[in-house]
């Protein structure tokens, strides 16, 4: 059942790409102000349990929660009420090249509802100093470098003030020292409460920023801290 202390509640779920199994009987929930790390091989079927957070992918078996809203038969008109809950984060950019960073993210405010120009410049402004890229309003995408374009990526995320961040892979293009400034920027944006489940294959980055770790192998979705803990005490019980 739903649980409003909890941002993200999964019970006995099986995750589908195209008919085909990818995970199953997932269990695992996050608590409100949460960091967690999604790992595993590629394939393994992170990338499909995070469409399914955000209902790209179907829940048809088993139940979900994420930002209160359920997952399970979601009707096509209540998606874009959950996506507004949620910040979206690809490891492409998927910037629009012939718009200015402006026009980027004003595209993204009045496609959710915003009006006013003036309460969306002053939106567009606060989250550009935010992310450490005020007054790049007027330039191109292709005129930035990729830790600057991932943090106009993650400022688009930021616009409606989301309760959940969700990141696939988003250091995956950067070299290490711009990854490192990328994690530093979610680490603040963390720490003001809102809550983050990251898709990774940089394990430096969770050794240098550790967090909760699910794991996923053999179609199955490991708590890695829940297997330590049980590891432990097994002689015990």
């Amino acid at each position: 059942m739903e649980t409003s202390d909890k941002i993200v509640n999964i019970i006995n779920a099986n995750i589908y790409q195209n008919d085909v199994l990818i995970l199953e009987k997932v269990n695992f929930d996050m608590a409100k102000g949460e960091l967690v790390y999604l790992i595993g091989k590629t394939g393994s079927g992170k990338s499909s349990l995070l469409k399914t957070l955000y209902a790209d992918l179907p829940l048809v078996e088993g139940r979900g929660f994420v930002a209160n809203i359920e997952l399970n038969n979601i009707k096509s008109k209540t998606i874009p009420l959950l996506r507004r809950k949620l910040g979206i984060i690809f490891q492409d950019f998927e910037l629009l090249d012939d718009r200015n960073i402006g026009e980027n993210l004003s595209f993204v405010l009045r496609s959710t509802g915003w009006k006013d120009k003036t309460k969306i410049n002053q939106r567009i402004s606060e989250i550009l100093m935010m992310v450490g890229l005020d007054g790049s309003d007027k330039r191109y995408p292709f005129q930035l470098s990729g830790g600057e374009q991932q943090r106009i990526v993650i400022a688009r995320a930021l616009l409606n003030e989301p309760q959940l961040l969700i990141a696939d892979e988003p250091t995956g293009n950067l070299d290490p020292f711009v990854a490192d400034e990328i994690m530093k920027l979610f680490m603040k944006i963390n720490k003001m409460g809102t809550s983050i489940i990251m898709a990774t294959h940089n394990y430096s980055i969770i050794k240098d920023y550790p967090a909760r770790v699910l794991k996923c192998e053999n179609r199955t979705l490991f708590d890695e801290e829940k297997e330590k803990h049980e590891l432990l005490f097994k002689p015990f019980l």
